[in-house]
């Protein structure tokens, strides 16, 4: 009886094991290691913008495909305005990272990299004050200990950086580097033209693309390796030539050529418009202190009146320019600045967008139908624009006029496009939700530092229990064995021992 029961537990000890060892090599599964996620903070001149980017572990090519999946925009100026009170810029960025957290997995966030990247409002304070520059850089950098991410720093990047981070975005949003073939695999778009980018912000503007002949212009020219390919673009950025600080220098040189100097009236902004600026407001920026008077105060008042003139209005911005300063024959935007010609598609988006849209206008269209729609805008009374704004905003709605005859001038006579070329700028705001901006050219280009994970097997059962049981269950069979063998060796000694003895006996 004892090894008939040992026999049925060696049986079933056996085909245990084959069966857990069938079911877990024949079930187990390759798992994608999921996603990864990124928070960047562009901290522009105007306002600092919170995004939350999401991307596949395991990468493509080297470069994360990646997606915008939330966005904040944090309450208050931009940080270069807490020059003064560092301590204070917690509390609204606070606001946004709160809802960032709800975005992220919970388990994730030790392990999710938070990056700031300060444009030309922080560029202009390091020059104008570098230990307060230095001294807002550290508060958030105390900020971001106390949070849950892994804080990678905040730096201050260059025109240029920010000039190929948009353009990177530009071209990754339109399909320019990745697509996906009939089988959902993403490859390179064979003989795709990549998109210029024209980006307009508060303090600087950008412009980037891959020009006909890169040999001439070595030094406005960064190298950019994305999905396995390389690409040279050409990107300036001009410092002061912001929306915001081409404005205060417009109002500036006003009061300078004006006899009154509590007084002035702007063509820029709409007729019947009063308002009371500072000469702080005028004179504070690093772009505007070349003007500042002798007799500077900066709590001193000036009153402004709107007048609203298109045509006094285009004279005035033009004398933001020196078209005079390029060489002969040498191709040139403005300021002496080589540049070579324009090619190809645009994407103008920020202060580009917002103007157009003000203007009604939206995605492409004629230069003849933004100078129609410019000069009637420009024409309204103050009174008028609440009903014609998609928005209403004061500084912004008071603006839109000066915006629009800049950038006409900027995008005319200072890159050089034309009736002809024109239509082939895409005034845009984003594509499929995500928002042209450099921060998420920022985001791919620091995802080739971040290391992917390899695929992940999925077992049926836990690898521990599975080891536990081969090992009890083999160890059972064995001992079922041993008993077996044990039990047919003693039988058989049992056998030849009544044998011997039955042949003495019949001796």
């Amino acid at each position: 009886m004892p090894t008939i029961v040992t026999l049925i537990f060696l049986l079933l000890s056996i085909a245990i094991i084959v069966t857990i060892t069938l079911v877990q090599m024949n079930r187990k599964q390759i798992l994608s290691p999921g996603l990864k996620y990124g928070i960047v903070l562009d901290a522009g001149s105007s306002r600092t913008t919170v995004y939350v980017y999401e991307w596949p572990a395991e990468k493509e090519n080297n470069t994360g495909v990646v997606s915008q999946t939330f966005k904040c925009n944090v309450k208050g100026p931009g940080i270069s305005s807490y020059g003064s009170n560092p301590q204070e810029i917690a509390m609204p960025i606070n606001d946004c990272m709160n809802k960032v957290k709800e975005k992220i997995p919970f388990h994730l966030h030790r392990s999710t990299p938070v990056y700031l990247g300060a444009t030309a409002g922080m560029r202009l304070l390091r020059l104008q004050n570098e230990s307060a520059a230095s001294e807002v850089l550290q508060s958030i950098q105390t900020y971001f200990t106390s949070q849950p991410f892994e804080f990678r720093g905040a730096q201050i990047i260059t025109g240029q950086e920010e000039g190929v981070y948009g353009w990177i975005t530009a071209n990754y949003l339109k399909g320019n580097f990745l697509e996906k073939n009939l089988w959902s695999a993403w490859v390179h778009p064979h003989g795709v033209e990549t998109t210029g980018a024209l980006d307009l912000g508060g303090a600087s503007t950008q412009i980037s693309f891959i020009p006909e002949e890169t040999t001439l212009t070595f030094n406005s020219t960064l190298q950019v390796q994305l999905f396995g390919y390389p690409y040279s673009v050409y990107t300036h950025s001009f410092q002061c030539y912001g929306r915001d600080e081409a404005e205060k220098k417009l109002l500036a040189s006003i009061l300078q050529n004006s006899n009154n100097k509590s007084g002035i009236k702007n063509p820029c902004y709409p007729q019947n418009y009063r308002t009371v600026l500072t000469m702080k407001h005028l004179y504070g920026s690093l772009c505007t202190a070349f003007l500042r008077p002798e007799n500077y105060s900066p709590s001193q008042s000036v009153h402004v009146i709107g007048t609203g003139d298109p045509v006094l209005c285009r004279e005035a911005v033009s004398t933001l320019f020196d078209f005079t300063s390029c060489r002969d024959g040498e191709e040139c935007s403005f300021n002496g600045i080589h540049q070579p010609k324009v090619k190809g598609n645009f994407v103008a988006f920020s202060g580009f967008y917002y103007t157009v849209n003000a203007l009604n206008l939206t995605g492409q269209f004629s230069l003849a139908e933004f100078n129609s729609s410019m000069w009637t805008f420009c024409s309204q009374d103050w009174n008028q624009l609440p009903f014609m704004l998609p928005k209403f905003e004061e500084t912004y709605a008071r603006s839109y006029c000066f915006s629009a005859n800049y950038i006409y001038y900027l995008l005319v006579h200072g890159y050089k496009f034309n009736a002809e070329n024109w239509p082939q700028i895409h005034f845009q705001k984003e594509v499929d939700n995500s928002s042209i901006a450099w921060s998420l050219g920022y985001m791919l280009s620091l995802t080739n530092m971040i290391p992917a994970e390899s695929n992940r097997i999925w077992f049926p059962m836990n690898p521990s229990l599975f080891a536990g049981l081969l090992l009890f269950f083999t160890a059972v069979a064995l001992l079922c064995l041993i008993f077996l063998v044990y039990s047919y060796v003693r039988s058989r000694m049992r056998k030849n021992t009544c044998h011997v003895e039955h042949v003495f006996a019949v001796e």
